[in-house]
């Protein structure tokens, strides 16, 4: 059997919307989201009262609600909109309830049972917007981390890793799976890290370098750093990083040369005209 609440959102549905609809208009007035434009404000803003309706005539069914989350969070607009949408919501309803009561002990009754309804809603929504959130940053960190750090063979015997971005340990460590595995699968000899593409070298991420660099060494193959900038360079020597156990090079041109010297090769220039 419906409560006295439920009888009076569907009796007073019309009255309960449009001063919805009005208060949330001049909230958005008074903290404009400049991202958001209005006319799709406004029709967000009716697409969100009739899912708020339709779970609570519902008996809960959170279908429609969590398509109106997802969609929400996918165009980039801001929690604090589902949130505050649904506290609005409350001060509405007992807004208009209130004036029903009789006496004292009916409209706390009423107040309750109106806490009881939107309360479900309101917990509701903030689960599943931080669990679409989470959802959302695994697949793009996974994303991130399957196009980063891969081992690039240039040549024979001679691979390449270009790092790009900052890096931390669970970066790392993929950074390491991916130098072992790609040493062995491409038999190389010799790896460059490339690190031209790190913003900051600080001690974390030295170490981590001089771990896969001593890894490589472990399946018998030697590394080269190159792509050390001055600044980058100047931050190593003050922090008191010592790289002495494997070759250091300013440029890619430069560790590819060198390699080439490890392996036994060279570069040879081919005189075109005398060729004939």
């Amino acid at each position: 059997m419906d409560s006295p609440v439920i009888a009076h959102l569907k009796e007073h549905k019309d009255k309960i919307v449009e001063l919805w609809m009005k208060k949330m208009d001049e909230a958005a007035a008074e903290a404009p989201q400049s991202n958001i434009n209005y006319k799709a404000l406004i029709t967000t803003n009716e697409t969100f009262a009739e899912v708020i309706y339709n779970y609570i005539l519902n008996d809960g069914s959170s279908r429609n609600l969590n398509e109106f989350i997802g969609r929400i969070l996918q165009f980039g607009w801001p929690l604090s909109y589902l949130t505050h949408g649904i506290q609005v919501f409350r001060r509405v309803v007992i807004e208009v309830i209130g004036g029903k009561a009789e006496n004292t002990k009916e409209l706390l009754q009423l107040y309750q049972q109106t806490d009881a309804i939107i309360d479900p809603i309101s917990n509701k929504l903030i689960h599943d917007a931080a669990e679409q959130w989470e959802n959302t940053v695994y697949l793009q960190k996974n994303a991130l981390m399957e196009l980063s750090a891969p081992l690039i063979p240039v040549m024979e015997k001679i691979s390449v890793m270009p790092l790009i971005g900052t890096i931390d340990t669970e970066r790392a460590k993929l950074i390491m799976e991916n130098l072992l595995e790609g040493v062995i699968e491409h038999r190389s000899e010799v790896v460059l890290i490339d690190i031209t593409g790190v913003p900051i070298v600080d001690t974390m991420v030295a170490h981590h370098i001089i771990q896969a660099a001593e890894a490589v060494r472990l399946v018998g193959a030697k590394c080269i750093l190159v792509g050390i900038r001055p600044e980058i360079a100047q931050t190593i020597v003050n922090l008191g990083i010592t790289l002495s156990d494997f070759p250091t090079r300013s440029t890619l041109k430069e560790g590819i040369e060198t390699a080439l010297k490890m392996t036994k090769r060279e570069i040879v220039f081919i005189d075109q005209e005398g060729s004939d």
